[in-house]
């Protein structure tokens, strides 16, 4: 049989968000508190998986059209019959559906079937009464379960629905892609036009286009102990403050000659910037956008022009044309810095005008302090070497090592006239932030960012700790 809810708005009803923009009209978004970091839980083994195909029929439903996320229907039968096979692998698409499910009847017939198909009562981790999704979500990354055949088509019949825009990621069979990891970040896809200042209809993060630049005696209105990203490019510094980019998480704009694309992930709190006329001749330059998915709790960038995905730590396209090209965007760095100190150091650098020259109004704190507490979306296992909000800076040396420091104690052991380095590479500070240089002083690109997400993209980091 099939469950209905009393309207679309419900089904989102209890869903996180991931942005600061306005939201759909048919959908309303909450906060979800992060789970007691104190709060210890260890996971248990992962279950035993089954081997080959599905039962044909059950894969032909899961694709059919009895699940409707937007109207709040529920294909419960398909649910039983996903319980009844004891096939762990199924859990990846329950988790999915629980993404959209998470109240009531339908969120518990969900929880049901994962007990069911892995054997494992996820109630007993502390973060499942905040959220039983995210609790299961993260036993199954920390499970690395493998998917069942045909499992990326019946997450697109599930996804797709929810944001058409979405087809093309879905639809390229050979995108480098970890479906598995892939959960929706609460918003739309920003497909709107390049220089567009118009809002998504829906509400997605909107990327801001070539923003006005002012000198640094134009950017009095931001408050010296603002923060922000700063970029140099050649002989040309910019300063991004931090609330616009809460705001528009993705700028794309010229500094020094170069076009550049600056995503900033406000769940990793990591700014990174890329070149991306760094493409090959004949390859158009890239677009980046917010695609409004998440992997790992980083969101997803695509590029407007071909609808390829890029990885969005990396820069290196995971799909469509641009991964057929073997792109990988040229990285430079990004120095975390409050404004005083920046202009101090770069007093010829430029900052985003007030209004970010589309007439704008920029709330000084958007996000209210929503990540101070920990990741907000599934991570699985943090990495327990460093509490996991602690801000790094991270950087690949030139031997190919993932090192990250933390950014208060290095500050505080340059501050002392300690040296800072590892693998070949030295800490410096510039302005108010710090960034990375080889022993015989050449630049080496860097960017700052909560631990768990510079560890879960690097697992095999490196962390300095002062002596």
């Amino acid at each position: 049989m099939w469950i209905r809810v009393a309207a679309a708005a419900i089904a989102f009803a209890t869903i996180v968000t991931a942005c600061t923009s306005s939201p759909s009209p048919s959908a309303t978004t909450t906060r979800l508190p992060a789970p007691d970091p104190a709060a210890a839980y260890d996971f248990p083994a992962a279950p035993q998986v089954l081997e080959g195909p599905i039962d044909p029929a059950l894969a032909e439903r899961l694709i059919s059209p009895g699940t409707s996320v937007l109207n709040g229907v529920l294909d419960t039968g398909a649910v039983d019959d996903i319980a009844a096979t004891g096939d762990a692998r199924l859990a990846w698409y329950l988790a999915d559906l629980l993404r959209f499910f998470q109240f009531g009847q339908e969120q518990e017939l969900l929880i049901e079937a994962f007990v069911r198909v892995t054997g494992v009562d996820p109630s007993v981790d502390p973060a499942f009464g905040l959220s039983p999704w995210k609790s299961i979500t993260d036993h199954l990354f920390v499970w690395d379960l493998p998917a069942f055949p045909g499992y990326r088509e019946a997450k697109a019949r599930v996804f797709v629905q929810v944001e058409p825009g979405w087809r093309a990621f879905f639809d390229d069979a050979d995108a480098d892609i970890d479906w598995r990891v892939v959960s929706w970040g609460g918003v739309f896809i920003d497909d709107r036009p390049a220089g567009s200042t118009e809002p998504c209809p829906r509400g997605c993060i909107p990327a801001l286009d070539d923003p006005a630049l002012t000198d640094a005696a134009g950017g009095g209105w931001f408050p010296d102990d603002g923060t922000v990203f700063g970029v140099v490019v050649g002989d040309e510094a910019v300063a991004l403050p931090k609330n616009v980019m809460e705001v528009h998480e993705m700028v794309n704009v010229t500094i020094g000659g170069r076009r550049l694309g600056i995503p900033y992930c406000t769940l990793c709190g990591s700014a990174q910037a890329y070149l991306t006329d760094s493409v090959p001749a004949g390859v158009e330059v890239p677009v980046l956008r917010t695609s409004g998915l998440l992997t790992r709790s980083n969101k997803v960038m695509y590029d407007l022009v071909t609808s390829s995905v890029f990885d969005t730590f990396t820069g290196r396209a995971v799909s469509g044309p641009l991964r057929e090209a073997g792109i990988v965007l040229e990285q430079v760095t990004v120095v975390t810095s409050s404004w005083g100190a920046w202009k101090q150091t770069h007093p010829g650098t430029r900052i985003v005008a007030e209004d970010g020259g589309i007439g704008a109004s920029y709330p000084s704190d958007p996000l209210g302090g929503r990540d101070d507490d920990g990741p907000i979306f599934p991570i699985g296992e943090a990495d327990g070497r460093l509490p996991v909000q602690t801000q790094v800076v991270g950087v690949i040396t030139p031997d190919g090592t993932p090192v990250a420091f933390p950014a208060d104690e290095a500050r505080a052991a340059l501050a002392d006239g300690v040296a800072v380095g590892s693998n070949g590479v030295v800490l410096v500070t510039d302005g108010g932030g710090l960034r990375v240089e080889t022993e015989a002083g050449d630049p080496v690109v860097s960017h700052q960012a909560f631990w768990f997400a510079w560890s879960q993209f690097h697992p095999s980091t490196e962390v300095w700790r002062r002596g």
